[in-house]
Order: structure tokens, then sequence, then C-alpha cells
């Protein structure tokens, strides 16, 4: 597979390019060897989950076994496999080439796009290496972090020369090693380590406030749509077409809402749009309706009953 470059990667966003490393292949002893990175939550595997919040990299490289994924990506291997995370960190680095590298676990139910964004704004608003996110106890979360691909390389070679290698060694080496910037997020820096943490982040998404978001980021990723749409005029539509119409004309006109708009080749504003006719037409539907009731039966309603003649 080859490398993932994201759409307006170099202008759309104002910002340099950067790169992502996502580190995918520990032993995850915690979770009794399981495919931790295969674990669904949400009904995404953890590793598709973290892939999307780094989308906008211009190159995504993620250190393990090659899987299926839900976009593409480039693979790398530390060797020997299971010498730790720098060992990792550094086969990940090989290939990349942006001035920054947003580093990331394969464990982050809860991590999104607005969290990466937010790290890289803050490493390139400061003169730092590096800019992590810490836990609700104020511990380190080098793997949730975003650094300038320089030092990470110049703190790894002088790692690997004072020990003779990377492998086995921890990453607070490394991270006593540069000068960085912290930022708390109890949220985006929830990894599952444990069945117990697995659960926590399932019970999580279903709740009330979480649940939709959740829904229509896995719908758009199943069915491979890269589309922002404003959930609130689909939902606006759906209640005026079951309360003017019937019910069962809610989910049949947002489907036809949206194939009409992937017919036009539209984007959101196709989407807002189609949605803007048939509430329309739903409205019209109910006012019809009413002003054959309040004719009576046989009557011409008011509003079109015929002229007199003369």
């Amino acid at each position: 597979m080859t490398a993932y470059q994201a759409p307006g990667t170099s202008g759309d966003s104002g910002v340099d390019v950067h790169d992502a490393v996502v580190l995918a292949g520990g032993a995850a002893r915690r979770l009794g060897g399981a495919d931790k990175p295969g674990v669904r939550v949400g009904g995404r595997p953890l590793l598709d989950r973290v892939l999307a919040a780094c989308s906008s990299a211009a190159t995504t490289v993620v250190v393990a076994d090659r899987r299926a994924t839900a976009r593409p990506v480039l693979w790398a291997r530390e060797d020997p496999p299971g010498a730790g995370p720098l060992a990792a960190l550094d086969a990940g680095l090989r290939r990349t080439s942006a001035a920054y590298v947003v580093v990331l676990s394969a464990d982050l139910p809860f991590l999104d796009e607005e969290t990466v964004r937010r790290l890289l704004a803050a490493v390139r608003s400061t003169d730092t290496e590096g800019v992590l996110l810490t836990d609700p106890d104020g511990r380190d979360q080098p793997l949730v972090a975003a650094y300038r691909n320089a030092a990470l390389r110049r703190e790894l070679a002088a790692l690997g020369a004072e020990h003779g290698g990377l492998a086995g060694l921890p990453l607070r080496l490394l991270t006593g090693a540069l000068d960085l910037t912290r930022i708390t997020d109890p949220v985006a820096s929830f990894d599952c380590d444990t069945w117990d943490d697995i659960a926590a982040a399932r019970a999580r998404i279903r709740e009330h406030g979480h649940v939709l978001d959740e829904w229509i980021s896995a719908v758009k990723e199943e069915l491979g749509i890269d589309l922002d749409v404003d959930t609130g005029i689909l939902l606006d539509l759906a209640r005026d077409a079951a309360h003017n119409v019937a019910r069962p004309a809610a989910p049949l006109t947002t489907f036809l809402v949206g194939y009409a708009a992937a017919q036009a080749k539209g984007g959101p504003e196709a989407v807002a749009e189609a949605s803007r006719k048939a509430t329309a037409l739903a409205l019209r539907w109910s006012e019809e309706e009413a002003k054959e009731a309040s004719s009576g039966p046989g009557a011409a309603p008011a509003a079109e009953a015929r002229p007199e003649a003369g």
C-alpha cells in the first residue's frame, strides 16, 4: 500500500505539511495478547479510529505487521519486532520527511482531527521541540503528541549511540531529553490498555451526547464518504417529513436527498439545497392537506376557488 496524500494538505488548511507515525505493534499483555489495534469500539477498529484522526497527514506510517486498514498507509517494523516503543518510533520516522510529525498510539478511541490540529498548531507556535497531551493525573502521554521531526531524530540517534541501540529503552528517556509543552486533555488522551478500558470506551460513545456523532462518523467511514454535512438540517428534514407526510417518509426522504446530492456531484451545499427543497415540499404537502380538511368534503379550498363570472 502507498502513502496517503491528504487533499489540500499543502494549502487548504493554511498550515505546513506534516506526517504521522502510529505505533500499533505492542504485545497487549494486559489484554491477554489480543489484537488490540483490531479491537472494535463503536463498530470500528481502534487503529482505524486513530487513522481517521490523523487523515490530514501527508504521509502516514503505521509501525506494525501489515493488516487491512480503512485508508492507505506506509508500513514499517522495528528490528527486531517487539524491541519497544523507541525502536518502533525510529523505524517509523525513517519513512517520513515532513518537518513536523504527529506520533500516536493505536489505542486512542476518542482522538479526533481537532485534537491533532491543536497539537500541531501548538508546536508550530512555540520554540519547543514538541507538544504532548497529559492524562487527568498529569502523566505525560508521549504517544499523543506532535514533534519537530529533526528533534526526534537527533535524540533517538543520541540514545542509540549511548545505549548501543534503542531496543528495550523506555519512552521517558526520549521525552526527558526534549524541550516539550504539555496540554491536558482527559478525553483525547484516554487509551485502552485493559478490557475495562475497552468497556468504558464502548459505553461512552453510546451516551446520548456522543452516540449520533459517533454513528455518523462510523457510517461515513464504512461507506467511504468524506463529506461534512450539517446534521441539523437533515434531522429537521426528517422531522418535517415525518410530521407533515408520514413517519416512513422521514428515512426515505433523507435517503433521496443524499442520492440527489450525489447525483449532482456536490458537497455539503448540495445536501443543504436538496434538503431545503424537500422540506419546502413537505410543508406544501401539509398545507394542502390542511386546506382540504378546512374546506369540507367536495368543496374547493378558499384559496383555489373559481372566481365568479362577470
